[in-house]
This record gives structure tokens, sequence and C-alpha cells, in this order.
């Protein structure tokens, strides 16, 4: 099979898992804002689970990819997943003894007093989704994507599917009485609890998902190798060391908001940002659907003569989806909104900063195959540091001048520097030809179009949507122009 349309197959099979259930899990975001009308409320589910990204990328540190790489100049030696795996099961039950002490003085430190309950709850789902992050790896590195999507799917369908009874009919039957045939429902639901239902829902959600993926535990028959331990851990710690950087860059601004702005305002303004961040989720679901494929594909095609040319073509056709995606989601804002509270409503001017911004991440993403593929993962360290900087300095400056609105334009010159950076460092290290005035060309002619439409006033609902989404058409057809004059050109 053409190894392009391979990887394009296998992040359709990956997206369509992630896709898919995260929209469902979007719809979750009505019930909480309608459910929990209090913005601080949803407030607490956005600043916990921006603490979760960050313990999540230090209880993995980096074996994902390490297992990427060693076992793909090892011809698969069994005892590389063994390793990984044994790894990340001794530093999870370290990291769940250690919470089982800390809980209290923790949950005192973050203003949530009594609640201890909310940092354990959570701290077994850091344990449990760590621990299955390796065989998940095993899956994407035997390209096994139905599998994997198979249980992604599960994971997230029985994590709504708890949200929905604990938060939708429990909670709807306490409020409504405790009456009629439901009454053992409203008995279920504690009001003391509130929000920490959805923490609740997600723990059964990743306890299930270890359960299934007990056959893939089991393939680990190999003893491990504490060599090959050392080894692994000395190329993945510069990549656990960027990705702390990384959860900086994606995820400090929403804790950050917490404790810069007033403290009558901050917890309020925190739920309505983390409520608009989730309508960018369109472009952040493909950049994680692509990823979960490319990672693997790249250092599977390495030693090709033609690869860097591949590379090459692959970033090229991924900017032009992101741009699709970013007018597409722009296109249709004057409905997608509606999935949101109106008192959240406030918040949409972040939604085209915050597409750009994950476009600008997927293409540092696509440009940091130079140094895993070269083994100088150090420099990924270097370029998620830089952006981390950049997201103190920025969000410290702008956000109590600016609120959220600062971070979100923080975020974007956060990976749009870092997308710079890496371009230039890997052109001496690693260079790949890429088209850079199609790379700059085709988001502006998105950005172009979009501020064209969201001057049409006048119009009926149903007339401006038509309209904007024509814009398209107009956006697909010059690329499907320009790309056939590209290839009549090319020798």
């Amino acid at each position: 099979m053409n190894p392009l349309k391979k990887l394009a197959g296998q992040t359709a099979i990956y997206g369509l898992s992630t896709i898919v259930g995260r929209l469902l899990n979007y719809l979750l975001v009505p019930l909480y804002t309608y459910r929990f009308a209090d913005p601080r409320d949803f407030g607490v589910v956005t600043e916990f689970y921006a603490y979760t990204a960050f313990l999540n990328v230090v209880l993995t540190y980096g074996m994902e990819t390490a297992l990427f790489n060693f076992s793909a100049k090892s011809d698969r030696n069994p005892k590389v997943y063994s390793t990984a795996l044994f790894s990340l099961l001794v530093s999870s039950t370290l990291f769940l003894i250690g919470m089982g002490w800390v809980a209290g003085p923790i949950a005192e430190v973050l203003r949530y007093p009594g609640h201890s309950d909310y940092v354990l709850w959570m701290a077994w789902v850091i344990g449990l989704d760590a621990l299955s992050a390796i065989p998940f790896a095993w899956l994407r590195e035997r390209q096994r994507a139905k599998r994997f999507a198979l249980l992604k799917m599960f994971n997230i369908l029985l994590n709504i599917g708890a949200n929905l009874f604990f938060i939708g009919l429990c909670k709807g039957v306490y409020e409504a009485g405790n009456s009629g045939w439901w009454e053992w429902a409203g008995r279920l639901y504690d009001p003391d609890i509130g929000i920490g239902y959805v923490f609740i829902a997600n723990l059964i959600a990743s306890a299930a998902t270890v359960g299934f993926l007990l056959p893939e535990f089991l393939a680990a028959r190999a003893r491990p190798d504490f060599k090959l331990w050392r080894n692994m851990l000395a190329y993945a710690l510069p990549l656990l060391i960027a990705g702390l950087a990384g959860m900086v860059n994606e995820t400090l601004d929403r804790i950050l908001l917490k404790y810069l702005l007033p403290v009558e305002s901050a917890m309020e303004q925190l739920g309505i940002y983390g409520a608009c961040y989730k309508i960018s989720i369109l472009m952040s679901i493909f950049i994680q659907a692509f990823r979960y494929a490319a990672e693997p594909f790249f250092f599977s095609h390495y030693q090709r003569s033609d690869a860097r040319e591949l590379y090459a073509l692959v970033m090229r056709w991924f900017v032009i989806a992101c741009s699709f995606i970013f007018l597409a989601v722009m296109a249709n804002l004057v409905w997608i909104q509606y999935f949101v509270g109106a008192y959240y409503r406030a918040g949409l001017g972040v939604v085209p900063i915050l597409l750009l911004a994950n476009l600008c991440l997927g293409v540092f993403y696509n440009l940091s195959i130079w140094y895993k593929l070269t083994e100088q993962t150090r420099f990924g360290t270097y370029l998620t540091l830089w952006g981390a900087l950049v997201t103190l300095v920025l969000n410290y400056c702008w956000i109590p001048r600016l609120g959220y609105l600062g971070s979100a334009w923080a975020t974007l010159a956060c990976y749009a520097s870092m997308a710079v950076l890496s371009y230039g460092m890997g052109q001496k290290y690693y260079p790949l030809r890429y088209d850079l005035k199609r790379m700059i060309a085709y988001p502006l002619m998105a950005l172009t179009i979009h501020l064209g439409t969201s001057k049409i006033e006048g119009l009926t609902f149903w007339a401006e949507l038509g309209a904007k989404n024509g814009s398209l058409l107009l956006f697909a057809g010059l690329v499907f122009l320009l790309e056939r004059k590209k290839r009549a050109d090319s020798p």
C-alpha cells in the first residue's frame, strides 16, 4: 500500500474513536453547565484536569516513544515491551501509595478543604491511565489500530455513561424530590460530592479499561532487562522534561487564571474559559489522531531512500487539513456556540486564536521527527522549555490585563515560536525540503476567507450558515487548483 495512504487510513481509524468519542464527551459540557449552573463548579473540573495533564506526563516519562524507538531498532525485541511495562507498573504503584498519604494536605493547598476525595479519585485515574499507556503504545507499534480504537471508544463511552447516570439521572431525581420509579437513583446522589461525580465516572472508565487490556499485559512474557531499561530511560527522560514543558504550554494558563485574577471572579472566569476551550476540540482531536498514527509511521519508514520527501509531503497535507478544520469550525460557530450555556458564550473570542495555536502545535509535532530520529531528544527539551518560558511570561503579563483572552494569545505565541525555532534547528541536523510557501499560504488563505465571511451581516441564520459554509468549497477549490498545478509543474 502507498505509505501515505496507509498513514491516512490509520489516522482515520485512530481518529474515528477519538473524534466520535471526544464529540460525544463534548456533549457532556451542556450537562455540566446546566446541572451545575455556577461556573465555579466547572472551574473545579477545568483545574483538576489541568493538573492531571501534568501528572500523566510524569508517570509515563517518555516510555511510549522509547518503546517505538528501541523496538523499531531491535527488530521488535520482546524485552523492550516487557521492560517498559514493568517500569510503569512499579512507578504507578509507588505514586498511588504516596498519594494515599498526602491527599489531605494537597486538597488544603489547592483550596479544597474537606475534599481529599477529589484528590484520591483523580490520583487513581492518573495511575491507571499511566499503567495502560504502554499496552496502548504496543497496539500502535504493532499497527493494531482497530483494537486500539475499540478500547478507546469503550473507555470514552463508559465515562459518558457514568456521567449521565450520576449527574444526569441521580442528581436530577434528587433535585426533583426523590419520587417516582427512579427514587432509588436519587438516594444514590450525595450533594456533598457534587461535581466530584465527574471524577468518579472517569475512575470507573479507567479501571474497566485496564481490565480489558489484560491480554496486552499478559503479552509481556519476556523478562525485563535492567541494562535495556537504563538505556530506554536515558532516551526517555529528555522527553519527560519536554513533555512537562509541553504541559506548561498546554494547561498552565488554566491554573494561572485562578491565581492571577481576583479571587471573587477567578473560578468563574476559569469556568468560562474552560468551556469555550472545548470548542477548539476538532483541531486538537485531529492532531491527536494524527500523532497516534504518525509517530510509529515515521519510525517505521526512516530507512527508506525517499523518507525525507515523504515526511515533507505529510507535513504539507497536514497543514491543508488543519487549515480546512479551522475554517470549518469558524464557519459553523453560529450553531456550535449553543453547546455551551449563554453565560459562557462571552468567551467565544478565544476560539479562532486557540484553533490557530493548535495548528502551530501540530506543525511542531511534525517537525519534531528530526530530533527523535537522530536521537537528539535534548533539543525537544530545549524547544519546549522555550515554549514554557514564553507561556509563563506572557500569561503573567497578559492575564491581569486581558483575562482569559491573554491566555489564548499567549498559547498562540508559544506554539508559533516553537514551530519556527524547531524548523530552523531541524534544517541543520536533519534537513527536509518543506514547501514553506504553501505551509504559510494555506493557513493565511483560510484566515483571510474567515475574516471576509465574518463581515457578513443582515442575513437570516440559515442564509448566513450557508454563505459561510460555502467558503469551505472556495477553500477546497483553491487547494485543488494549487495542488494540481504543483503536480503538473513537478518533474
